[in-house]
């Protein structure tokens, strides 16, 4: 329950951790942010981690000169990089292990064979959209991983996904986050970045619940 608050209030008040990171810890920052990005992209028990809006506050405070968004952007990148390849070969080692076993913690089998199906048929445009959804970020490396999708086809979508990720949203930080307004309302900024990037897990939720009434 504790880990849970600390995650909630790391969320909810990313500004004042991040100063308080560079603050205390200068450079070794860097290493912090690289570790968080790693863990949440790299290890399927962790997608509680921030991560749309942890790099939205990172720009911003490249932005007060706090860090160097040239060194940033490239070292998150190599982090989700590292993540995604990191959660992908687990996933391919594991994959038949649950299929024999039928559940390993939240995944079932039938998810390893709706997701092979879905990975054959979508597989490209999957990896570059999850990266931008919570939770399905951290679990689609896995899945594709473990549905036996070909390494040669995911990394090329795996690069341009953690390039457009974190350049993207590094950059909209880095542009606006230091506005008066988004400064002052900064809770009710990073709930809206976490409500808008929850939007498609909840449009799929509601088209099943809908198909199955149907």
């Amino acid at each position: 329950m504790d880990f849970l608050k600390n995650i909630l209030d790391l969320l909810l008040h990313l500004d004042t951790h991040l100063t308080h990171w560079v603050i205390k810890y200068d450079d070794f920052t860097y290493a912090i942010l690289f570790l968080i990005i790693f863990v949440e992209t790299g290890l399927v028990i962790m997608p509680i981690l921030p991560g749309d809006s942890l790099l939205f506050a990172t720009g911003a405070l490249c932005a007060q000169g706090a860090l160097d968004i040239y060194v940033i952007i490239p070292l998150l990148i190599f982090a989700a990089f590292c993540g995604d390849n990191t959660n992908y070969f687990i996933g391919k080692h594991l994959g038949d292990y649950i299929k024999r076993k039928k559940k390993l913690l939240f995944l079932k089998k039938e998810y390893i064979i709706e997701a092979e199906k879905f990975y054959a048929k979508h597989g490209r445009k999957t990896i570059v959209m999850a990266r931008f959804v919570p939770i399905m970020r951290t679990i689609a490396p896995f899945v594709a991983g473990a549905g036996k999708m070909r390494y040669s086809r995911y990394i090329f979508y795996c690069v341009f996904g953690a390039c457009l990720w974190v350049i993207g949203l590094s950059y909209i930080g880095y542009r606006f986050g230091n506005l008066a307004w988004v400064k002052s309302n900064f809770e009710i900024v990073i709930f809206g970045i976490i409500g808008v990037s929850l939007l498609p897990i909840l449009i799929q939720f509601l088209k099943a619940k809908f198909r199955k009434k149907v």
